[in-house]
């Protein structure tokens, strides 16, 4: 585990009783008046009532102690709405055999919480319904602003048109042909999609789609006589949907229109009217108003570990916590990211922070991303968490450079100080993210993915449960060039990635590099990505990626295909399983020429093509070489390498040593792809593995392993 050490349970002594380990408490039901070495309240003394005076009281111990010891913070059952973001640094660091640990309870539920609960609502009528209206007065003074909302422990969505699917853009007036520099600031929309009488105009917004990111664009003005709507901000690129080759020319893209008042007609939609300060909400059937809990959003985020250069935070870690309701607020100039949401922050932040970690806990209903480590951070472990219903991805780590530039390769204006916002300093390294179910990705911020390395070295993304989100489950790399980057030296092993893309945006994988030399990518199981106008890939090594081995991979059911080398150098693909994937199992494609290794892998499927036509007039061997696979096309057709037979393909040079041959699989419809006795496939030098030992490990295991 990378020199990371699980700690044992809360439970395995009992606090403060001849462990050398100092122990003190936080109650809902605590004063923070107290001393805080009392569990529960006792006469004129016990926990602390906040997290915040906990801390206190524990630098304070740290200043005092002469010799080093464990300090565990034990936080009882309840939800905590800290008023601030809880932020810790150098001066509240353990030792590397002592560190500083918050903690639930045992067996007790702790949510802290970045929100606020609505009281004091009552029943009124909004577009002649019943809705439960909630009075804010720092909504109306212009103080508070969200766009999440949380009822009983579920999101509830802003009002939406169309209720279902999504409006078409009729034109773009000025659009020049120029994807990337003709962004979007007006169009022209058809009959009735957009009112230029709704309330509250200018606090409506357009999600605008195109090719592999949203752009959220609120509305400056409408003219009802052209049907032009206009924003006040341009898109990040034009707002066309078109294929990413071909002649050039593509169609208006797709759109949706948010929080408007008087679409406010479907159960479990909510309006915020800021002008009135007031929350309308219209509940779903059998919600109790008079008992429900509303949590709106306040904090960007609940806590923040954050050193210095020279005095960096250590050894703090958090344990069976869980974290809530944080709220993001685009500036004023943003309305997308080049990749991955990247400039969206994160739910917990680590800065300049070394042997810290968040383990057993959870963190949910966020309007951010769930975790940033940003710069100067190394050896952070993130294990064993529930990351789930957030509005961004579920963690992101270190730095990004693809910024944006104008015709001539420089950069741009806004590039310029998108780049001076971001946080400067050394690249994050052996970050491990182990262990963690990652799911419901994207609620606000679509193009998020799951787990996103930019360029950052040695880190370990293994046994994940990634899933249900609209970007890449799992994206490493950010430098889309052969040049030099660190982005160097990842594992992404043992991950279970599913149900990415999901027809929201094109040119999505469920694992995605770019220039990540010196990276593995093997024994992950990948399968359902579906994408919107093109792109659904498996694994998809993209512009820079180089010295790469993707090794024992299973890749099945992606709607394009398994495997799509895009520019690279030195990629060896073997012993892989590639199956079932649409319009071909390998494909492949270079601006600027390729080199891929393919061999020993079972290539098995029923519609599309082997591998696909993209590129392949450019496969001497001297480029891209083929041998010892084996392939099948259930479907009886003869298997195809773009339009040449296998027998054409092998004049090429390729596959000298591979079958035409069933693989023998013992039940693939059902994705049971384990070998039969009798499988021709070891013939060619496959070997099998257990392709089910993917995803979280029990605790247990993991310990164990690090025992031995």
């Amino acid at each position: 585990m990378g020199g990371f050490q699980f700690l044992p349970d809360a439970a395995a002594a009992a606090p403060g009783e001849g462990t050398g380990r100092v122990d003190l408490y936080v109650s809902t039901r605590g004063n923070d008046r107290w001393s805080g070495r009392r569990a529960d309240p006792g006469e004129g003394d016990g926990p602390f009532a906040s997290v915040a005076r906990a801390r206190e009281a524990v630098r304070a111990l740290l200043k005092a102690q002469r010799t080093p010891e464990p300090v565990r913070v034990v936080l009882r059952g309840g939800t905590y709405y800290p008023d601030a973001t809880l932020e810790f640094g150098p001066e509240d660091s353990g030792t590397g055999g002592n560190p500083v640990t918050y903690a639930a309870a045992p067996g007790e539920e702790v949510v802290l919480s970045g929100g606020h609960r609505l009281n004091g609502g009552r029943w009124d009528e909004a577009n002649g319904r019943k809705v439960w209206t909630v009075d804010i007065p720092e909504v109306r003074e212009g103080t508070w602003r969200f766009r999440q909302l949380f009822v009983n422990g579920g999101r509830r969505p802003r009002t939406r048109l169309p209720k279902h699917g999504e409006y078409r853009i009729e034109s773009l007036p000025g659009y020049t042909g120029d994807f990337l520099r003709s962004p979007t600031k007006h169009f022209v929309y058809a009959p009735g999609h957009i009112v230029p009488s709704w309330r509250n105009l200018r606090d409506v917004e357009v999600v605008g789609i195109t090719r592999w990111l949203d752009n959220r664009l609120p509305v400056e003005s409408v003219n009802g006589g052209t049907r032009t709507v206009t924003f006040d901000r341009p898109s990040l690129f034009a707002l066309v949907s078109s294929a990413p080759w071909g002649d050039g020319t593509a169609t208006p893209s797709v759109y949706w229109v948010e929080n408007v008042y008087e679409a406010l007609d479907t159960a479990g939609q909510w309006y915020l009217d800021r002008a009135q300060g007031r929350l309308h909400y219209l509940p779903q059937p059998g919600e109790d108003m008079a008992t429900a809990e509303i949590i709106a959003p306040r904090l960007l985020r609940v806590v923040q570990v954050a050193g210095r250069p020279e005095a960096p935070a250590h050894d703090i870690r958090f344990e069976g916590i869980t974290f809530s309701h944080t709220e993001w607020q685009p500036p004023a100039d943003y309305a997308s990211s080049l990749q991955a949401g990247i400039e969206v922050p994160g739910a917990l932040l680590f800065d300049w922070a070394e042997r810290c970690a968040v383990t057993g806990g959870r963190i949910e209903h966020t309007g951010n991303y769930g975790i940033e480590v940003g710069v100067g951070c190394s050896d952070i472990e993130i294990s064993h968490n529930q990351i789930t219903d957030l509005g961004a991805g579920g963690i992101r780590i270190g730095h990004f450079f693809s910024w944006e530039t104008d015709g001539s390769g420089q950069m741009t204006e806004r590039g310029r100080q998108r780049k001076a916002a971001m946080p400067q300093g050394p690249h994050s390294q052996r970050i491990t993210v182990a262990d963690n179910v990652i799911a419901h990705c994207g609620r606000f911020t679509p193009e998020a993915a799951g787990v996103f390395v930019g360029d950052n070295a040695n880190n370990q993304i293994i046994h994940n449960h990634v899933h249900d989100l609209f970007q890449c489950g799992i994206s490493v790399g950010s430098v889309q060039d052969f040049g030099p980057g660190q982005a160097r030296s990842n594992i992404i092993e043992h991950n279970h990635v599913h149900d990415t893309g999901q027809g929201m945006l094109s040119d999505v994988a469920g694992i995605y590099t770019c220039s990540t030399p010196a990276t593995r990518i093997r024994y992950n199981r990948v399968h359902d990505v579906s994408r919107r106008d093109y792109g659904g890939w498996g694994i998809y090594p993209d512009e820079g990626s180089h010295d790469l081995l993707i090794q024992n991979n299973l890749v099945h059911r992606c709607q394009d295909g398994a495997l799509f080398a895009h520019h690279n150098r030195n990629i060896t693909a073997e012993n892989n399983i590639f199956a079932f994937n649409g319009t071909a199992q390998i494909e492949r494609y270079g601006t600027g020429g390729f080199e891929l290794n393919c061999r020993r892998n079972i290539i098995y499927y029923q519609e599309g093509l082997a591998v696909g036509s993209s590129g392949i007039g450019n496969s001497g061997t001297g480029v891209c070489v083929f041998d010892r696979n084996i392939y099948w096309n259930t479907s009886g057709a003869p298997v195809l390498f773009g339009s040449k037979s296998f027998a054409g393909w092998q004049a090429l040079g390729q596959d000298g040593h591979s079958l035409i041959a069933d693989p023998l699989f013992m039940d693939p419809k059902q994705g049971d792809f384990k070998l039969r006795p009798e499988s021709p496939a070891p013939q060619t030098g496959f070997e099998p593995w257990d392709t089910s030992a993917v995803g979280p490990r029990p605790l247990s295991i993991v310990r164990k392993a690090g025992a031995e």
